[in-house]
């Protein structure tokens, strides 16, 4: 276990130098240096760049450098927190990340969890239950469910609460609570706005985890072993969720590993069309205006996750299978 462990781990650390030398090709893809962007726009507001503040930015992002002197000055800051400032907001990277991450975190995690609650026991009672009516229904909403795009479910969701109910369903927080410091008036609000963006996002996920937990339990229930375990007079609940279940997770925890990096950069048009505050339309804005630090940030973080999420997701699955651990 040890080993495979540490096997692991390196295999991470490989692949996240990897990343980091595609995130910092990526944000030196655009004509001209960090510095021509920001006089650029210093420009374009009518004001003036001091050589002092030039002088400062060549400096501390090595720019007179070598270009792998340059990678290392950015690559090194990631380990202290310093990601850069960002041209089109004339802040800091961290500031800007962090004030909506937290947010972006609230609806990813809610909206995993809601996804394997709902998803694994449909798909478990729709495999027991093959071709009779309560499997057609559940196939027929998970065929639809994958069907309809999340923008469109979000802007059917909104015109129903405004006409239906007569309330608005965008944001997080109504507009009284919009600056408000926080209180358990706050929180009730948030969650009352926050079961929107949690169905939407989460639509098309559970849709597609309930049919692979079908599909996978279905072979699953086929095989030799499970009859065996019929044979020897197990009931049939032992049967399904010790020998079948267990075994038919093995595929969905390796997709769990990519469940949240697929949840932020997912609900991307989502956040936009409820005018959430997390950091999709950041990342959004920060690649239409080639804001290169936060759009490369943002990239190297989503890569970064997904590595991490496939490592803890394959610790997940050498506890669940020890065969995994003697591959």
């Amino acid at each position: 276990m040890f080993v495979y462990i540490v096997r692991r781990f390196i295999y991470m650390i490989t692949t996240l130098i990897f990343i980091s030398f595609i995130g910092f090709f990526i944000i030196n893809l655009p004509p001209g240096s960090y510095l021509d962007v920001y006089q650029a726009q210093r420009q374009n507001m009518g004001t003036h760049t001091a050589d002092t503040e030039l002088n400062a930015l060549k400096q501390r992002y090595g720019l007179d450098k070598p270009i792998y002197v340059q990678y290392w000055k950015w690559v090194s800051g990631f380990v202290r927190g310093d990601f850069g400032r960002s041209f089109q907001y004339n802040r800091e990277v961290k500031d800007l990340i962090w004030e909506r991450l937290g947010y972006t975190a609230v609806i990813a995690t809610t909206t995993l969890i809601f996804t394997w609650l709902v998803a694994i026991p449909i798909g478990i009672y729709s495999a027991t239950h093959q071709y009779k009516l309560s499997d057609n229904i559940a196939t027929t909403i998970g065929m639809t469910g994958l069907s309809i795009p999340d923008f469109m479910l979000a802007l059917v969701l909104m015109v129903i609460a405004q006409r239906v109910f007569g309330f608005s369903v965008g944001g997080l927080f109504s507009r009284e609570y919009l600056d408000a410091p926080w209180s358990f008036a706050k929180f009730v609000d948030l969650l009352k706005h926050l079961w929107v963006p949690v169905f939407v996002v989460g639509t098309a996920g559970t849709a597609g985890l309930m049919r692979i937990m079908r599909g996978n339990l279905l072979d699953i229930l086929n095989m030799q072993y499970v009859q065996a375990a019929r044979a020897r007079g197990l009931s049939e609940p032992v049967v399904i969720v010790k020998h079948a279940v267990r075994n038919a997770l093995h595929p969905l925890i390796m997709l769990l590993g990519m469940s949240l990096p697929q949840i932020i950069s997912g609900s991307l048009v989502v956040s936009i069309v409820l005018g959430l505050p997390t950091t999709g339309p950041l990342y959004f804005n920060a690649l239409r205006q080639q804001d290169m630090f936060l759009a490369g940030t943002f990239l190297v973080m989503l890569a970064a996750m997904l590595v991490i999420g496939n490592f803890l997701a394959d610790m997940l699955l050498a506890i669940v299978d020890p065969r995994i651990r003697y591959e």
